[in-house]
């Protein structure tokens, strides 16, 4: 958390519905969704509706191993974007939960999510998406490393290993 108001220059909020979010991290703000059961994409939404009219950096809570330099440059390259993401060389080609949303997403991803589509990339055709490339993530780190996710039990375990 202290990463990311070391590069927006801002307090981080956490975007759950988990009735135990606020004893995770006593006094960091916690966002309810506005979206029910959207998912990731409910998450974003909430994120960009409490952020408007100003740009959020999204990031999912369980990537332990993202950098600033990473974040800046995806916060320096936000301009003139509605959404700016980073390449990932993963199955999406992006990843969603490491970006910078502006508030035109909000209306777009409640259209999705009305439509059913509730992926986190659901709404790019709607809004003006820009991308970090992914020679330039490589240049600021491995994205496998980068935007490594802890899921599991396993998942903690590699990520603690040296």
């Amino acid at each position: 958390m202290d990463l990311l108001a070391g590069v927006t220059g801002t307090a981080p909020a956490l975007v759950t519905t988990a009735p135990e979010a606020p004893g995770w991290r006593p006094g960091l703000e916690i966002v309810p969704d506005l979206i029910s059961g959207g998912g990731a994409l409910g998450g974003i939404h909430a994120a960009v509706s409490r952020a408007a009219p100003d740009l959020v950096l999204c990031v999912a809570w369980d990537m332990p191993f993202l950098t600033a330099a990473l974040l800046t440059a995806l916060v320096e390259g936000a301009a003139g974007f509605d959404a700016f993401l980073p390449e990932s060389g993963g199955p999406r080609g992006v990843e969603p939960l490491c970006a910078v949303y502006g508030p035109a997403c909000a209306a777009a991803i409640a259209k999705c999510h009305a439509a059913g589509d509730d992926r986190a990339i659901a709404f790019h055709d709607e809004v003006r998406v820009g991308t970090l490339s992914l020679a330039r993530v490589r240049q600021l780190g491995d994205p496998a490393r980068l935007f490594f996710n802890v899921n599991t039990p396993a998942d903690l375990e590699r990520a603690q290993r040296p």
